[in-house]
């Protein structure tokens, strides 16, 4: 019955992970996409939590920007390099230090994720700056929700049927197994994983969708092809 009750939650739980997106975007006709290569992801702003959840965050972007023709620099190196150049990244980067960061690293556009909602509802914007006159040249925007509190209760679900699995055939110890598995449960489910991480990407893709691109679309094609 406890592999049955576990099975089954694991599987709901995919499901909700699954959330939904929207995004859209604008981006400056008059500007030439397609001489660029090197872009930088300067920040990720917001309650997102730990670097390592921003650095992920900033990968989901540069896996679009890589689609998009650009050679993106990974952010992890954009914050060493910018460390040993004295430059402070705080976490409300303005557009004016994202632009001084971009000549810092010698790069013609930077870019800066704006997340002011990060719970089970998530928002986000992705700005595009030119380097040189600090201009908006691509600004996309998005949301999504990611199903959290129904989430954590299944995980707590989840983490307690696997407690009686391994509780043992004593009752005492299956009821000890299941309240610890249950509160080891819900914790997880708590984590920047795996539903938050799948919905932030989701609205990522969304927001980037109509991005435009260093390879221009027709030979983009034909390339496919």
């Amino acid at each position: 019955m406890a592999k049955y009750l576990l099975t089954v939650v694991l599987i709901t739980m995919t499901i909700l992970a699954a959330g939904c997106a929207t995004g859209k975007s604008s981006a400056r006709t008059d500007y030439d996409f397609t001489k660029i290569s090197k872009v930088a992801v300067i920040d990720v702003v917001g309650p997102v939590g730990s670097e390592g959840a921003k650095n992920q965050i900033g990968d989901m972007l540069a896996m679009r920007l890589l689609e998009k023709g650009f050679s993106p620099i990974e952010r992890s190196q954009v914050q060493t390099l910018l460390k040993e150049q004295e430059f402070q990244a705080s976490g409300q980067t303005s557009e004016e230090d994202a632009v001084q960061a971009g000549k810092i690293l010698n790069v013609p556009i930077v870019i800066i994720i704006n997340i002011p909602q990060f719970e089970e509802n998530i928002s986000m914007t992705i700005k595009m700056l030119d380097v040189e006159d600090g201009s908006i040249l691509w600004l996309g925007s998005g949301s999504g929700t990611t199903g959290k509190t129904l989430g954590t209760i299944l995980g707590a679900a989840g983490g307690a049927a696997a407690g009686i699995m391994i509780g043992g055939d004593d009752s005492s110890d299956k009821t000890a197994g299941g309240v610890i598995g249950g509160v080891l449960g819900g914790a997880t489910a708590n984590l920047l994983a795996p539903q938050k991480a799948q919905a932030t990407e989701k609205i990522i893709n969304k927001v980037c969708k109509d991005m435009p691109g260093r390879i221009p679309e027709t030979k983009k094609k034909l390339l496919d092809w």
